[in-house]
């Protein structure tokens, strides 16, 4: 064989080879963030301590030591007076009993408005909307929500429309996992809408591990519009860059610690458990653990590696078990799920988080409450309302749930952020952050 024939073939295999992979392997597409909005509701659907409180009292349901434990609960939620509350809770005494046409009102005046609005801020036309995923733990109608979203804004006959149900707080980062998956498949357009019913779930009873919910959660909706058209980055805010989910409803405390159910009396609320806290920090940690080597810097991984042995030959188990990386060396800014102000304690002291990591959950749970699934897009809204995104900045996205669920979104961006006209914090944010 000559010498130019020894160097040829292998040339040839090897472009046979790549060939071959390029024809078998899936196509990958980007997924970016074309735009996002979240609703503000109406300055008359605020539902401050002392509204909250006549609302509870005029039913005449609550005993006194139910009322002076919400009033309890309330002062320390970390929520102010500016929060919003569900149509329902605000019609007359006489009504209280027709839930189903108060939740189909709160669905709608939600999902409508920040549909059309992130239409229209992205001028993406709803016959390019190849997949509709909303999600909504606790009101799951029929015709679907999603299928009022197709009647009221004529998406095309061949949409693919999901509807999420029971999915808890972390329902809006496992629908941008869902349509990453979607869009990876096929270029186009997903429109996620993630909100949740707090009216048909207001809690009239006695039982103090439902009132809780009453005190913390709030009215809140968001949509956003995610592209796997490479041609649309011009036009992008951010990339999804990794999205990362763990279930641990195996585990029987963990199953339990947030759940829908029947109080002594008939009354169904969501028990939220004393477990709850344990459980989240539990959780959370499981799931950093499986996040972390994907996103942490070599040197990040080496130190926490050499601080965890060093406590573990030191025979000192608690000290090992407190070890945490340090993900602000991954990320420049941080979303986690404000459930309560209980909850971003127990995640700040958890991942050793400083008041600045700290501000931004704090200040939308202050603002806008517990808007369960959609509350860390008010968050990265906060964030844009500042101008503290950069390009290349890397965003940190992370929510837990029923179940007991957590799921990570990771994003770059693609520009300097900036406060969109629709920005819920437009009108607020010169005075956050508050003490």
């Amino acid at each position: 064989m000559t010498p130019l024939l020894l160097f040829l073939l292998p040339l040839f295999l090897l472009t046979l080879t790549i060939m071959f992979f390029l024809i078998r392997r899936d196509r990958h597409f980007p997924i970016l963030l074309v735009g996002y909005s979240c609703d503000l509701p109406d300055a008359q659907r605020r539902c401050t301590s002392d509204v909250c409180e006549y609302l509870g009292l005029r039913t005449r349901i609550y005993n006194d030591e139910s009322c002076d434990f919400m009033r309890a609960i309330y002062r320390k939620s970390g929520l102010g007076e500016e929060a919003y509350g569900p149509p329902y809770v605000f019609q007359p005494l006489q009504d209280l009993g027709k839930k189903h046409p108060s939740a189909i009102q709160e669905a709608e005046e939600g999902l409508f408005s920040v549909v059309s609005s992130v239409l229209h801020k992205t001028d993406v036309p709803p016959h390019k909307i190849s997949f509709v995923l909303v999600a909504c733990s606790m009101f799951s109608p029929s015709p679907s929500l999603s299928s009022m979203l197709v009647k009221r804004f004529g998406f095309a006959q061949s949409v693919k429309t999901y509807t999420l149900s029971g999915m808890g707080c972390s329902a809006g980062t496992m629908c941008i996992d869902t349509a990453s998956h979607l869009l990876r498949k096929e270029p186009g357009y997903a429109l996620i809408v993630v909100t949740e019913s707090m009216g048909v779930n207001w809690y009239f009873g006695n039982n103090r591990h439902m009132l809780v919910t009453n005190c913390i959660f709030r009215v809140g909706s968001a949509a956003l519009i995610l592209t796997s058209d490479p041609t649309q980055r011009p036009k992008a805010k951010m990339e999804v860059v990794l999205t990362q989910r763990t279930h641990h409803g195996a585990d029987d405390s963990a199953y339990g610690a947030a759940i829908q159910m029947d109080d002594e009396d008939g009354m169904v609320g969501v028990a939220l458990t004393k477990d709850l806290i344990r459980v989240a920090g539990t959780s959370l940690r499981r799931h950093i653990s499986t996040l972390a080597p994907h996103v942490l810097p070599l040197s990040e991984m080496v130190r926490y590696a050499y601080r965890v042995a060093k406590s573990y030959l030191s025979r000192d188990k608690k000290a090992t078990s407190m070890q945490v990386p340090d993900f602000t060396k991954a990320f420049e800014h941080i979303c986690f799920h404000a459930g309560g102000k209980a909850v971003i304690d127990s995640v700040g002291k958890l991942m050793k988080f400083d008041r600045g990591v700290l501000e931004p959950a704090r200040m939308t749970l202050h603002r806008f409450g517990n808007t369960s699934s959609s509350l860390v897009f008010y968050e990265l809204a906060y964030f844009e309302a500042k101008g503290r995104i950069k390009k290349g900045d890397r965003v940190w996205m992370l929510a837990f749930g029923t179940g007991f669920k957590a799921c990570s979104v990771v994003w770059r961006a693609l520009k300097d952020s900036s406060m969109d006209p629709d920005n819920p914090w437009i009108n607020c944010i010169h005075r956050y952050p508050v003490s």
